[in-house]
């Protein structure tokens, strides 16, 4: 069969699936279906040349008897437009000349378009080149060749059981949080951890303390989830719960980054951290650890999370693998304490399962194998180095315009502007002539809400190596000193 035929059977076999028939209706089935079959061969949906399927399939496909499907078919060879073939098949009859051949109309509405390019300085993004693809696709592989049954059952909207596991064990021994497998929830990613303790909550309007500067997808996911994001001004240390509980007594919740302030970098010292647990136990309130990036720690081991201290159960934790190893996973989890399980469940069930089953066992497997470890190591190494990189360019091309001073974690660098831009240049004025040319970066004051914001420029190096690290600084300087000297 030519690639032409096989194409028009292709076709037709989508368009027969497509055709309806009016059992409660006055007329016979035959001739419903002689009609349908008439309409896709004057339409040309059925081309001429096409082959039918036969009688009895048809007849399988449509849910009618074979007699319905054979008189269908009698009368439309009847008419001229099938022919049948000895001991090969019925078709549609090659000479219809009163069929006009269907005029071609382009498409109306616009054509999907390309993804954006991936350009320095992108926050949140890992190296997607580091991916490690060949054990990725070992693993997924070993999932799906030869299933375990449950993977083709009705999914479990917490997760795949090992993954949820494997996430327990990961963070017992990265993060010192000692949790079951039970408390963990998998979900699309945090914005979805964040609506899910939204409506858990069950309280429209409860205020929320965000931290502010914040993370903006956060508060609008909690926002559209009928709660009040009240933000909270960080200072050196970060958060401040005694300021915060002072000016919004009624708090119901506190949302932070305790492991690493976003975007400022700050750690939240223990002292705020205990501060912190202490109000929600007296408060009755929920702390949510938002912990985006806290793997990537350039010296000493990673930090203990503020969920490893809580002993009373008001603090819910939530992680992503976006960062960790690729946003196209859409994974990420949610780790509750024992006595708001109940809530986020029936949150779950009314809102269903976003996370994708597909990949969930091959993390697992990933995870459980060590190599996320190894990977978790390597891009650490791999981070620390293109962290060096960026700020050496810095120094040699701007260090009067860019003040960057190391950070030890995270993905991205918060550069200040030099006192030779203060008063100058607005840091949202670099951020878009910088867009222009050719690079993406963000303005340090557009994650507040408020005025008087601190400005500065949100460099994002994790996904980029060294070489293209130093010839976006020296794109950058020229744009910075272009934009001084007007």
């Amino acid at each position: 069969m030519t690639n032409s035929a096989l194409s028009h059977n292709t076709n037709l076999d989508a368009a027969l699936l497509g055709i309806t028939l009016d059992r409660g209706g006055g007329r016979p089935l035959h001739a419903q279906l002689a009609q349908a079959l008439r309409r896709l061969i004057l339409s040309g949906r059925a081309a001429s040349g096409a082959r039918l399927p036969a009688s009895r399939r048809l007849a399988a496909e449509l849910g009618v008897s074979r007699i319905t499907a054979l008189a269908a078919l009698d009368q439309l060879v009847a008419e001229g437009y099938l022919e049948t073939r000895r001991g090969a098949g019925t078709f549609v009859a090659g000479d219809l000349p009163h069929i006009a051949t269907p005029e071609h109309r382009a498409a109306q509405g616009p054509a999907p378009g390309a993804p954006a390019p991936l350009r320095p300085f992108h926050p949140g993004l890992p190296d997607l080149a580091g991916f490690p693809h060949a054990a990725w696709a070992r693993h997924l592989d070993q999932s799906w060749r030869n299933p375990e049954p449950a993977l083709l059952a009705v999914p479990d909207p917490m997760g795949w059981a090992p993954l949820r596991n494997a996430i327990a064990a990961h963070l017992d021994a990265w993060r010192g949080i000692a949790c079951a497998g039970g408390q963990v929830i998998v979900t699309s990613g945090a914005a979805e951890a964040f609506a899910l303790i939204a409506q858990s909550m069950r309280e429209p309007g409860a205020e929320v303390l965000v931290e502010e500067p914040g993370f903006a997808p956060m508060r609008r996911a909690l926002a559209e989830a009928g709660l009040a994001c009240r933000p909270c001004p960080v200072d050196c240390d970060g958060f401040d719960i005694a300021a915060a509980e002072a000016d919004h007594p009624d708090a119901r919740a506190a949302v932070v980054t305790p492991s690493r302030h976003y975007p400022y970098g700050m750690t939240l010292p223990l002292p705020r951290r205990l501060a912190l647990l202490d109000w929600a136990a007296r408060r009755d309130a929920w702390v949510v650890e938002d912990d985006y990036d806290s793997e990537f720690r350039y010296r000493g081991a990673p930090l203990p999370a503020l969920m490893s201290l809580d002993t009373g159960g008001r603090t819910l934790y939530v992680g992503s693998f976006s960062k960790l190893l690729s946003p196209a996973l859409r994974l990420g989890y949610l780790v509750a304490p024992p006595r708001l399980l109940p809530a986020l469940r029936a949150a779950l069930d009314r809102r269903g399962a976003q996370a994708s089953l597909t990949p969930q066992p091959a993390l697992a497997r990933f995870m459980a194998s060590g190599e996320f470890a190894v990977h978790l190591r390597r891009m650490r190494r791999v981070y620390a180095q293109r962290q060096d990189a960026l700020r050496a360019a810095i120094t040699a091309e701007i260090p009067d315009l860019l003040i960057a001073p190391p950070d030890p974690s995270g993905m991205h660098l918060v550069a200040g502007l030099g006192p030779a831009l203060a008063g100058r240049v607005h840091d949202r004025e670099i951020a878009a002539a910088a867009q222009e040319a050719g690079l993406t970066l963000r303005a340090l004051s557009a994650y507040a809400t408020g005025p008087g914001a601190r400005q500065g420029l949100v460099l994002g190096y994790a996904a980029f190596d060294e070489a293209a690290l130093r010839d976006a600084v020296a794109r950058l300087a020229r744009v910075i000193r272009r934009l001084a000297a007007a």
